[in-house]
This record gives C-alpha cells, sequence and structure tokens, in this order.
C-alpha cells in the first residue's frame, strides 16, 4: 500500500470539472486531474429517477493531502451531494508514484 489514492467525483460539465481540476493542481493538493468525457449517469435522487451528463474527475493525490481536497472540492462543487469517493493505490510504477506525492506534497514545485 502506498500513500497515493485516487479520489472520484462527477461534475455537471467539462467547464466546471477543468476550473475545479486547475484549483487542486495549483495548490498543490494534487498531482493531476483528468476530467473524463461527458458520460451518461442514471441514479436515484430524492425518490426519482435522474438521467443526466456528467463528467467524471479522477483527482491523484497522497493520503496526507485528503482533508484539503475534501474540503476544495466540497466548497467549489455545484452538487447538493458531490460524490467524494477515495480509492486506495496498492502498488504502481515507483517513479510515478513518486512523482505524484512530490507535486502533491505541498512544497515547491
Amino acid at each position: 500500500m502506498t500513500d497515493v489514492v485516487l479520489v472520484l467525483t462527477t461534475v455537471p460539465s467539462p467547464d466546471i470539472g477543468t476550473a475545479l481540476a486547475r484549483a487542486l493542481v495549483q495548490a498543490r493538493l494534487a498531482a493531476c486531474v483528468n476530467v473524463l468525457p461527458p458520460m451518461t449517469s442514471i441514479y436515484r435522487w430524492q425518490g426519482g429517477l435522474q438521467h443526466d451528463s456528467e463528467c467524471q474527475m479522477v483527482i491523484k493525490t497522497v493520503r496526507p493531502r485528503l482533508d484539503a481536497v475534501r474540503a476544495l472540492v466540497l466548497a467549489s462543487h455545484p452538487y447538493e451531494l458531490p460524490e467524494f469517493v477515495v480509492v486506495p493505490v496498492e502498488t504502481g510504477e515507483a517513479d510515478y508514484l513518486a512523482w505524484v506525492a512530490a507535486e502533491a506534497s505541498g512544497g515547491p514545485g
């Protein structure tokens, strides 16, 4: 197991995803954020079946930065109840994981 984690969230548009991704990377809370193309999400919300277009975001960060990542995502997110799912990274290419850890550490680049 490493300190690197993936955070998943969805947003209603690529523009919102790009703005949130830039804020996370500029604040050195994430090494990289992928904003995937629009997809169809079907889910139940407040008693009704919803069918929306959303973009999935994959935020690459480290465990010690999760509280700050969560705070920024929740403060900036347009949804009443945004997805915030943390997926641990058990292993990976060592140099890549070291890069993620260094970039998301909050230190100077």
